[in-house]
């Protein structure tokens, strides 16, 4: 376990080592969703172009996960009086600690997430369900005959019409769960091919590393295999939508795409 940690430790500070100050910011920004809307995509195709940040960024959202559930746990009393005791033992070096905080903040607040990543990995949780988890929804059965796609949805988000403008036909629908959310499946055919479009309810899951990302209509689309079949992730309406099957990636984002 000790070879372990040292071994993640090592590996993350390898890659925060060749960050300034300002990157891990947005980083982390990015990660909490505090980053200015017109930052975001500039970050994001950033982040994308280097396997290491997006591990980093995966992360870095895990490690949030983490710090909201202890936070959420009520401090016991031996532990508000030693701090308290501290706090007034340290009472004349406060303003000299207040004074170097703008510098130390920012390293502090990353090295105490980055203590928890390692908590998270180690253990394997907390974590929030993945895309590729909800792209296992699409590799079991409909469950139903589909009604007209645009009759299901899920979060105000509805599946769309895909015969009229591509000929591909809704088929059936599977309901399902992943990590407590709920998420639907609709099955498309055309011909002998068949592709699935599934959306998760709640908030949209953490981006899977890897793949190619493209920006349509301010929109990011990330292209990469899940399942051993190619697929196309996206965030719409602030769910995340999977499209994944027999289709080549130009089809996958004409359809993503189109849907929007």
């Amino acid at each position: 376990m000790r070879k372990a940690r040292g071994a993640i430790y090592e590996a993350v500070s390898d890659v925060t080592s060749k960050l300034n100050n300002k990157e891990m910011a947005d980083l982390c920004a990015l990660a909490d969703g505090t980053l200015p809307a017109h930052r975001r995509a500039e970050v994001e195709a950033w982040v994308a172009a280097s396997p290491e940040r997006q591990d980093l960024l995966e992360r870095q959202r895990r490690s949030l996960v983490a710090t909201r559930a202890l936070a959420s746990e009520p401090v016991p009393d031996s532990l508000r009086e030693t701090v308290e005791a501290r706090r007034r033992a340290t009472g004349s070096r406060s303003l000299r600690r207040r004074r170097l905080a703008p510098r130390l903040g920012l390293a502090t607040a990353f090295g105490v997430a980055l203590a928890i990543v390692a908590v998270v990995v180690l253990s394997g949780g907390p974590a929030g369900p993945t895309v590729a988890q909800a792209a296992q929804l699409a590799t079991q059965p409909a469950t139903a005959p589909a009604p007209r796609p645009s009759d299901i949805g899920v979060g105000g988000v509805s599946f769309p019409n895909l015969a009229s403008s591509f000929g591909w036909r809704a088929t059936g629908v599977r309901h399902g769960h992943v990590g407590g959310r709920a998420a639907t499946v609709v099955f498309y055919s055309k011909g002998a091919r068949r592709i699935a479009y599934v959306i998760v309810s709640g908030s949209s899951l953490a981006r899977p590393s890897g793949g190619q990302t493209n920006e349509m209509g301010g929109v990011q689309y990330q292209t990469l295999r899940l399942n051993d079949q190619l697929a196309v992730t996206w965030r719409r309406g602030g769910h995340t939508c999977i499209l994944l099957g027999e289709a080549t990636g130009a089809e996958l984002l004409d359809l993503a795409s189109w849907s929007v």
